[in-house]
């Protein structure tokens, strides 16, 4: 077992369900915790309350909008835009594969999936609510109540009833069986063989697995890549959560799973397609105080630029289809 699968077995308790998703191929079972187990009726609350732009202070505002299935489960945007057109500083990463994630953000702030739902409910530049006023909000609709019965037992609306049940719902957004999958499985046909030398780059040449590791293509670690740091405010990253200074600069590794459909790339969006991503490795970064020391310039041909985006492509998998309700609860 690779070390991020290791690490989040150990964080998670595996509690399987027969009705449970099905991993596809080249993923490991979800394990969703002991503590908010999987049911279909959980999960589809979920994807109620994920669409509901109720939840936000002004009704403009949902988790979708910023991770829209259309657009790869972001918003393709640099960074997004909260209610009354708040613009944050960093762009909203895919909710794709969080399943595999263990802290969330790209500071890694919360712990869980769960604790990440209730925080852009209340900030103040996204959906800018209060976790008691959106609980009176989704207690006068009386469609929910049904909802949260089947869920969990009881009509009892509740803030951590809501993160839960958003969280059950992402834990099945799975992305798997992409050709990189099916050619590991033996299917030689499955990578074009532009694709093929990529992956060689990718693994043999760059060693781009060094920090993007494993089922999900990311070692759950934070670096820092220089990016945004010549800037006059750069972001600091990890190190507000820690005041730890070898975390200065430094964000989470994101998952490469489905990347060709999440521009654009970096914790500021500051890298509008995939060729800018590689050029941005291959000069080694941006200089700075607490550069990582796997950040050096790649010396690349541009061939072997081409080939690596096509392996990036290769990533691309099979996602539930995942829509919007017809019609929210009222």
């Amino acid at each position: 077992m690779v070390a991020g699968a290791a690490a989040l077995a150990v964080a998670m308790v595996v509690c399987r369900a027969a009705d449970e998703p099905k991993a596809p191929l080249g993923l490991i079972p979800v394990s969703f915790p002991a503590d908010n187990p999987y049911t279909p009726a959980k999960a589809e609350l979920g994807r109620y309350l994920y669409f509901d732009p109720r939840l936000s202070a002004d009704g403009t505002v949902a988790c979708a909008t910023c991770h829209d299935p259309r657009r790869g489960f972001t918003d393709c945007a640099a960074v997004s835009t909260g209610i009354k057109g708040q613009r944050g500083n960093r762009s909203a990463p895919t909710v794709i594969n969080r399943a595999y994630s263990l802290a969330q953000f790209w500071d890694g702030r919360a712990g869980t999936l769960e604790e990440q739902a209730k925080g852009p409910i209340a900030n103040p530049i996204e959906m800018g609510n209060k976790h008691d006023a959106m609980v009176v909000t989704l207690e006068k609709i009386q469609g929910y109540r049904g909802h949260f019965k089947k869920a969990f037992g009881s009509e009892e609306i509740t803030v951590d009833r809501v993160a839960q049940a958003i969280a059950t719902f992402e834990r099945t957004i799975l992305s798997g069986n992409s050709s990189y999958d099916r050619y590991k499985a033996g299917n030689t046909k499955a990578m074009t063989a532009a694709q093929v030398r990529g992956m060689h780059v990718f693994f043999d040449k760059a060693k781009c697995d060094s920090c993007h590791e494993g089922i999900n293509f990311t070692l759950n670690a934070y670096a820092n890549l220089g990016v945004g740091t010549d800037k006059p405010e750069p972001d600091v990253g990890r190190f507000a959560v820690t005041k730890d200074p070898a975390d200065w600069g430094a964000f989470k590794t994101p998952t490469l799973r489905d990347i060709a459909k999440t521009a654009p790339y970096m914790h500021d969006g500051s890298l509008a397609n995939l060729y800018q991503v590689v050029n941005y490795y291959d000069k080694g970064g941006v200089p700075n105080k607490n550069l990582s020391e796997k950040i050096k310039p790649l010396r690349l041909t541009e061939h072997e630029k081409e080939d690596l985006v096509a392996f990036l492509n290769a990533l691309t998998g099979d996602v539930p289809p995942v829509s919007a309700p017809g019609k929210l609860p009222e």
